[in-house]
């Protein structure tokens, strides 16, 4: 939990993951871990998981909201994981995208980072493995917006200097 200094309240951050699959079995079990290890995901956050079937629903959803973390199923019925990291890509503060797949072999691992997904998870779930790749992608993703917000500022402070 974080305690303003202005208000002097308690705030709990609340970070949301957009769950992509056609299988309500992987909705079911990113669920189980945050309703496990939320807090150890980040001790100051509440991990909450909102579940999408379709390319053009985890889309819309992403226009929405600002969502940071992506999880999709490597195959999507119509569309592929390809699809969703391509609209991403495209938006203000790009989620993270992490690749899901019961064959999580080395080409799929490639591919998937060479054209900038974050990682890939293999299918099933080991609790272990995504509370690590989750809560080092929340960081990721926090960690990078951060440095743009810090940074910004500071280049237009030297462009007025001039």
């Amino acid at each position: 939990m974080r305690k303003s200094p202005e208000s002097g309240i308690i705030s709990t951050t609340t970070v949301t993951v957009l769950s992509v699959s056609p299988l309500a079995d992987d909705h079911t079990s990113l669920s189980s871990f945050f309703e496990r290890s939320g807090r150890i995901l980040c001790s100051d956050s509440k991990w909450t998981l909102r579940p999408c079937a379709t390319v053009e629903s985890a889309i819309g959803a992403l226009c929405q909201a600002r969502i940071p973390l992506v999880v999709t199923d490597r195959d999507l019925a119509p569309g592929f994981w390809r699809d969703i990291l391509e609209r991403i890509l495209l938006l203000p503060d790009s989620p993270v995208l992490i690749v899901t797949s019961r064959l999580a072999d080395e080409y799929l691992w490639a591919e998937a980072l060479n054209l900038g997904a974050y990682n890939v998870l293999a299918k099933p779930f080991d609790a272990s493995e995504v509370v690590h790749v989750l809560g080092s992608a929340w960081r990721h993703w926090t960690d990078l917006h951060d440095c743009i917000q810090v940074r910004h500022p500071q280049v237009m402070v030297a462009m007025g200097a001039a």
